[in-house]
């Protein structure tokens, strides 16, 4: 199908359309003509009122439940509701039942995104099913199409393990990801240790379960000469980290969470489950830190950390509740209450090398991997507004500004109803 998309704002810094207002004409998934009040036959005319496109947005680290978890959200739905959240790519995580391990399993996920608008890529498992100390096949896994390797947020416990991990992938240039929290000292802490947690009597899971764990990860690399990814890093020390391992020229990137920029650990003030998150929610100079990490590059990426839940798992007594929210609706407006929409657009596309994935530009004679949105008007979240099947978010009752259209993207386009 042919696309012609109408005075359209784009935002693309490596293009040298960027800035300004444009028609843009798709024609079997390439960009054909950039230019103003263009006239096309044949095409489906995309018209939107303050209209803005850039690259195709990026989540590194989005959790579904197929398979296994169905019930939480399919791939298939899921996908749906990341390309009218604004997403052409995200990044799979391994917390499947069964666990992505071996190459069926890659091929599994694979066959079940083909063909749709936004592309899946799979991570898989660092470790074997059945044995944390013993590596999966992980140059089979990376030859099967398999982005980087995770154990999502199960913390590599043996420093062996990650060791071997970092040393096998850098002959084949593998991505390793390590969750940074060491569930020794964490101890079944339930939220961040400070004030809040002491006025509300539960246990807390201290700053320093993450900078342990991650001063010892960045050892590890600095020895293995490895490629190591940190995924959703929450306080201000670990900020510091990063920034002392890239100046050491550490080939290391990280990720934050959206909730740990937008709320602080007073959400869970009200016993609200949904704010029980993984890294928690820290304190205010942590976000404050983070927000800095961010904008001058320390911090490479946002990601959603869209985690969907069933409600016997939420809707329960906080103690018992599982970790996650929702999240890939709301990263968009929650990101440009807080951010200019420039920088907005840059933490959203910015990630996508790091996993392997091409950046597109908005050029005549490149593939068309955009998404459409406008950073006018503002929406209040609730319950019944949310696409995803499960409904444990977070953002319900957040007035957030801007509105995502949808995203063109392999040659087919996935619009919201205006």
């Amino acid at each position: 199908m042919n696309f012609l998309i109408k005075a359209a704002h784009i935002l693309d810094p490596s293009s040298p359309f960027h800035n300004t207002q444009q028609d843009i004409y798709v024609q079997d998934g390439i960009i054909q003509e950039i230019g103003k009040n263009l006239s096309i036959t044949n095409a489906t005319v995309l018209k939107f009122d303050e209209l803005y496109v850039s690259q195709g947005w990026f989540d590194s680290s989005v959790s579904f439940g197929e398979p296994g978890y169905e019930e939480r959200e399919t791939v298939e739905h899921g996908l749906k509701v990341a390309g009218l959240s604004g997403f052409t790519h995200v990044a799979y995580n391994t917390n499947t039942f069964p666990k992505p391990d071996s190459r069926a399993d890659i091929a599994f996920l694979l066959e079940q995104a083909a063909g749709f608008v936004v592309a899946l890529h799979p991570k898989a498992c660092i470790t074997t099913s059945n044995n944390e100390k013993t590596l999966a096949p992980l140059r089979e896994l990376a030859a099967s199409g398999a982005v980087s390797f995770s154990n999502h947020k199960a913390p590599i416990c043996n420093a062996n393990t990650l060791k071997l991990a970092l040393q096998y992938c850098s002959d084949f240039d593998g991505l390793v990801e390590s969750f940074p929290y060491n569930s020794d000292l964490a101890d079944g802490g339930q939220m961040h240790e400070g004030a809040v947690s002491t006025v509300m009597g539960l246990n807390g899971i201290p700053s320093i379960v993450e900078e342990i764990q991650l001063k010892r990860d960045l050892g590890l690399l600095g020895y293995t000469s490895g490629k190591l990814h940190v995924p959703t890093i929450s306080t201000a020390q670990a900020v510091q980290l990063i920034k002392e391992a890239k100046n050491a020229s550490m080939d290391v990137s990280t990720s934050v969470s959206i909730h740990n920029l937008f709320f602080t650990d007073e959400a869970l003030k009200g016993f609200n489950p949904n704010a029980k998150l993984l890294p928690p929610l820290r304190e205010e100079a942590d976000v404050e830190a983070l927000r800095t990490g961010l904008v001058n590059g320390t911090i490479d990426m946002v990601t959603s950390d869209h985690q969907p839940l069933n409600s016997e798992l939420k809707d329960i007594e906080l103690d018992r509740a599982a970790f996650g929210s929702l999240a890939i609706e709301h990263t968009f407006g929650a990101l440009l209450k807080i951010f200019p929409i420039e920088d907005v657009v840059s933490f959203l596309t910015r990630g996508k090398t790091r996993f392997g994935i091409p950046a597109k530009n908005i050029e005549i004679g490149v593939q068309a991997d955009l998404t459409l949105f406008t950073p006018k008007g503002t929406k209040t979240i609730t319950k019944e507004s949310i696409l995803s099947t499960s409904k444990n978010s977070l953002y319900i009752g957040e007035a957030l500004p801007g509105n995502v259209y949808g995203v063109l993207a392999q040659g087919k386009a996935l619009l919201q109803k205006v």
